[in-house]
């Protein structure tokens, strides 16, 4: 066997491999002896079929066969042999392929990249520096009312944070709009769930008022017959109801599983919550500018195979999200959708594999289990959401990925200027909440630009 391998790219490789004329000739002929002890032809008793009628007959047959088994075995071969990584399957096409001829083949393949990492030394990396403070379980708390108050009707004006229940229908000039109009809707003022300035215009109504509601769609509104255009909305109002929140008692705090302790044990269990939330948010933050940091300087190029398996990964996902259904064929959803953040996800992938293999990182059964663990605790039968884990090879291994990333953006940071920065619990989460979305902006502009 003879191999050539040329470079088209940086991440493609042509592989030419040619094989013997007596290889494959003797390979047929062994083929054609089996075909003619087992086939059947009229005329000729089982197993005495002259050769020269088994190949007349079945010659080319036997040889396409033949051919393509020797072209996927002699393909491992040569890989093997030029110490090639392949990044998904090939390509293969004959290019000679005649009796008592070489048969040559070429394999068009896409390979992993190989890079020398550069590393991030030079990037400040913020990392938020937050506590949860009394004020903060306070604020909490009252959020946690206002989400199990209840609404009671009141014989007054509206005022922000009041619900009232409407009936409305929208024009554009005299004419009526597909999809604007409802009865008996309950609308909580200042909820921001309608477009700009149609809420505020409710503020001072009362039950029984008939009231004409004008405002302009945001030019980039989801319906395009909308977007940007002058409409007036006219509105009935039946009722307002003012929030009542629920006293913090006993009774209250058995809604989230307190049972004992009281008042101070539901604060325990609050603050506890919440430190919980702000240290998943500092570590996502940090996390975050690490791998931005790394991927700008290690520009690498991807593999296209690769990112089309990410692609059909994240598109499964979205259906699962959607609620699609398992049937739902996610073909119907476009690769150009998905196609940048696959991308962004497969580089970063890939470096962070290479920090796992330059610094020699490893995830021992005690740091699997331990994580495990953690991860467990969000489950009302922990130990039997660890026990499943550690049994599945596949879930162990998720989370043994896990906690190799983990460690790779450690040494990440031991690289970087990591600078402290004083902020409040809401400012922490909002500087997560911030990166996540310029995140997302960046994607979004990439693939609008592609």
């Amino acid at each position: 066997m003879q191999v050539s391998v040329e470079s088209t790219s940086q991440i493609e490789r042509r592989v030419t491999v040619q094989v013997p004329a007596a290889e494959v000739d003797q390979a047929v002929a062994t083929r054609l002896q089996e075909t003619a002890k087992n086939v059947r032809l009229n005329g000729f008793r089982r197993g005495k079929i002259p050769q020269t009628v088994v190949r007349q007959r079945f010659g080319q047959e036997v040889r396409n066969e033949v051919v393509g088994e020797m072209m996927r075995q002699h393909y491992v071969q040569a890989i093997t042999q030029e110490s090639l990584n392949p990044a998904g399957s090939p390509q293969v096409e004959p290019t000679v392929d005649e009796d008592g001829k070489d048969l040559e083949f070429v394999a068009t393949l896409e390979v992993y990249p190989e890079f020398e990492l550069n590393t991030i030394e030079n990037t400040e990396i913020e990392r938020p520096q937050a506590s949860v403070t009394e004020a903060d379980v306070d604020q909490m708390i009252d959020t946690l009312r206002s989400q199990n108050a209840e609404w009671e009707t009141v014989e007054r004006a509206a005022v922000d944070g009041d619900q009232v229940t409407v009936d409305f229908q929208g024009f554009l000039g005299d004419e009526p709009f597909e999809g604007g109009a409802a009865e008996g809707h309950e609308l909580e003022l200042g909820s921001n769930s309608f477009i700009p300035g149609f809420e505020e215009q409710l503020v001072g109504a009362q039950a029984g008022d008939n009231l004409e509601i004008k405002v302009t769609f945001p030019e980039d509104y989801q319906a395009e017959h909308l977007a940007g255009q002058e409409a007036t909305f006219k509105v009935k109002v039946h009722k307002v109801a003012g929030k009542q929140l629920p006293e913090v008692d006993d009774e209250f705090i058995k809604r989230f599983g307190i049972e004992e302790g009281g008042v101070a044990a539901f604060r325990a269990d609050v603050q506890k919550n919440m430190e919980h939330e702000l240290s998943q948010a500092v570590t996502n933050r940090v996390k975050q500018q690490a791998l931005e940091a790394l991927q700008q300087a290690n520009d690498i190029p991807v593999p296209q195979s690769l990112i089309q398996q990410e692609t059909e990964g994240l598109k499964r996902q979205a259906a699962q999200q959607f609620g699609l259904g398992e049937d739902f064929d996610v073909s119907q959803l476009p690769d150009e959708l998905f196609a940048d953040q696959a991308k962004k996800r497969v580089q970063v992938g890939l470096l962070l594999a290479e920090v796992v293999k330059v610094n020699e990182l490893d995830a021992s059964d005690d740091e699997i289990k331990a994580r495990v663990e953690e991860l467990a605790q969000q489950y009302q039968q922990p130990e039997q959401v660890v026990e499943h884990y550690l049994k599945n090879e596949d879930m162990k291994n998720q989370v043994k990925s896990s906690v190799l990333e983990d460690k790779a953006v450690d040494k990440l940071l031991e690289q970087a200027q990591v600078k402290d920065v004083e902020m409040s619990y809401e400012q922490a989460l909002q500087a997560a909440q911030q990166q996540q979305e310029a995140d997302d902006e960046d994607e979004a502009q990439e693939e609008a630009s592609a």
